[in-house]
């Protein structure tokens, strides 16, 4: 977090621990849990891999009891949804977790703290942290109060799908070819590049291009764009 007093700092931590609904014995976890691997050679990584792995397994056994009749693959990807991490950034936001990191300088002059990536980096942090200091049974009962309402309102599972998967859907359906992707330019700097792909159909006969940062995200432009073609030729 910015440089605060230490009083300021703790008042900030238990601040955290009446959100989250856990009280640390040993609050040195919970200062790790908050430490960029910037800021200090003891830092949240290992916290981070150990909360991700209890993280996926509550949200699986929630929607597993949640969900008696929905099939493997459904589960897999409302587990998905859940655990990504534009969620667990949006669980960092109503934490304010991003106020209490603790950042090296550098990353501090980059605004880095508000990054989706390092917000949702430090939510399985904190909740490996938990289990170090409580174990199983408390960090399970933080994460399905943090999960709460979006546990009980889960979308369908078909409205997850990506659109390559719902474009052969759509085709499978309708025994029709399978659709064939190719990369047609890929232009700007190496760390800023655009690809473009173009997404082609047999029958009926079709092409459309679409954009993205890499290959998999032109390609699944391309096929939302197909999808947005067919299903309004098809009312």
């Amino acid at each position: 977090m910015p440089d605060v007093d230490p009083a300021a700092r703790a008042a900030a931590r238990k601040t955290l621990e009446k959100r989250i609904g856990h009280e640390f014995t040993d609050r040195s976890l919970l200062a790790r849990a908050l430490t960029h691997r910037s800021a200090a050679a003891n830092h949240n990584e290992r916290l981070e891999f150990l909360g991700d792995g209890i993280l996926n397994f509550v949200i699986a056994a929630a929607l597993f009891e949640a969900q008696p009749q929905a099939p493997e693959g459904d589960l897999s990807r409302l587990r998905a949804a859940l655990v990504r991490e534009k969620t667990l950034a949006a669980i960092a936001g109503e934490l304010a977790l991003a106020d209490l990191l603790v950042m090296g300088p550098g990353e501090q002059s980059t605004g880095s703290r508000r990054r989706a990536s390092i917000g949702a980096d430090a939510v399985e942090a904190v909740l490996g942290a938990i289990y170090c200091d409580a174990g199983f049974e408390a960090t399970r009962d933080v994460i399905l109060a943090l999960y709460r309402d979006r546990l009980a309102e889960l979308p369908s599972a078909a409205s997850l799908k990506d659109a390559k998967t719902q474009l052969q859907e759509w085709l499978q359906a309708r025994q029709l070819p399978r659709p064939a992707y190719e990369v047609v330019s890929v232009s700007g700097a190496d760390h800023a590049q655009t690809f473009v792909a173009r997404c082609c159909l047999e029958e009926p006969e079709h092409a459309v291009e679409g954009r993205g940062t890499g290959r998999r995200k032109a390609e699944q432009d391309a096929a939302a764009q197909m999808l947005a073609v067919l299903t309004r030729t098809d009312r």
